[in-house]
């Protein structure tokens, strides 16, 4: 028997750790590049560039442009070179810290991701996803390593607008359903090249699920007011590592590859990852033909937070059979990870799934509740 398992090489998840961010990222080099989100520049770029100076760390500040795309990396790229940086530091979401991810791969540099937001699983992953520079997927990149530290000041994520953290919620729900597929499938996880999946990994993915069944509403009620509770605290734990490590030790499916998908219908460019994969997760029950009890559970969980449940969610409206045909399409070419769930799929197949996740949704959302078990 064979399996492997990845994960960062730290993990702080503390109040007012960005304070203290100097401290996690002098022991890794001298020069850092340090990239921040737009949103956020303006007000971290002080403070960061005082805090890494008396730790005499020369820091190059950058605001980040946007998108996870070639021509951002390209630029950052040459900056870091200019500034002969052995670190680079991206502060944001998880197009920020795929960005710093790529850079600092390309430069054999140490690597930092400080998420302010607890949106995707992007932050403590050894893979990046780049885009166009209109925001249309094009790969899925597998790094040869993790960041060295992924610093979380809760304070921070807990006071940015709720959506973002139910958007981390909808990209953490497909990780234990995802790890199944993979497992049913026998498919080989993302660590070293592929390998089986370690008891370790299965284990997380699972507990992954489990924290968000009992604290998701808790959470979305106490950051919608900007509270940081107990709830709120675990969930940022489950959206940022326990779903990173379970989707990176365990594989993705159908879940993410219905989101890769999406990305082609630019009616859909204005919902966030996390919302798109959480409807590709109910596709994914729908696909596999799972239960009907899990099924409606899974629906209602997502309509009860505000996640995406139909097509008309998506804004997707008009030839909803079209739009499916292109999903599917999309969510089937050669390489995407729709093909670890342990199906035989055809375009059709898969966007038949879509329009009766959408049918059954519509019709939860209704009002009547759904019987049977199977």
């Amino acid at each position: 028997m064979t399996s492997a398992y990845g994960g960062p090489g730290k993990y702080i998840q503390r109040a007012a750790e960005m304070d203290r961010l100097a401290l996690h990222i002098a022991p890794l080099g001298r020069s850092a590049l340090v990239l921040i989100d737009g949103f956020l520049h303006d007000r971290l770029a002080p403070l960061v560039r005082g805090q890494l100076e008396q730790a005499q760390v020369a820091a190059r500040i950058e605001k980040f442009a946007g998108e996870c795309c070639q021509p951002e990396i390209g630029r950052l790229d040459a900056l870091a070179r200019q500034h002969h940086a052995d670190i680079i530091v991206g502060i944001g979401g998880g197009k920020t810290a795929d960005t710093a991810k790529l850079v600092a791969t390309a430069l054999d540099a140490r690597m930092a991701v400080v998420p302010t937001i607890a949106s995707t699983d992007a932050p403590c992953s050894a893979v990046a996803v780049r885009y166009s520079p209109e925001g249309v997927y094009e790969a899925s990149l597998h790094l040869p390593r993790n960041p060295d530290a992924v610093i979380v000041d809760t304070a921070i994520v807990a006071k940015a607008p709720a959506r973002f953290l139910v958007a981390g919620i909808g990209d953490a729900l497909s990780t234990w359903f995802e790890a199944r597929s993979n497992i049913e499938s026998r498919s080989s996880n993302y660590v070293a090249g592929g390998f089986p999946p370690t008891r370790a990994g299965i284990a997380i993915a699972r507990e992954c699920h489990e924290v968000l069944m009992r604290d998701a509403l808790k959470a979305r009620i106490a950051a919608e007011r900007g509270l940081c509770t107990a709830a709120v605290e675990n969930i940022i734990e489950a959206n940022t590592l326990l779903s990173s490590l379970g989707f990176e030790n365990c594989g993705c499916a159908a879940a993410h590859g219905i989101h890769d998908g999406l990305t082609v219908l630019a009616e859909t460019h204005g919902l966030l990852h996390g919302e798109k994969v959480a409807f590709g997760t109910l596709c994914l029950l729908m696909l596999e033909n799972r239960a009907l009890a899990e099924i409606d559970a899974m629906v209602r969980f997502c309509q009860e937070l505000g996640l995406p449940t139909t097509m008309a969610d998506l804004n997707l409206h008009g030839d909803l059979r079209g739009f499916a045909r292109r999903i599917a399409e999309a969510a089937l070419a050669p390489g995407k990870c729709t093909h670890a769930t342990p199906v035989s799929m055809t375009v059709d197949l898969v966007a038949d799934a879509i329009l009766a996740l959408d049918a059954l949704a519509c019709r939860i959302a209704a009002g009547p509740r759904v019987e049977g078990k199977g």
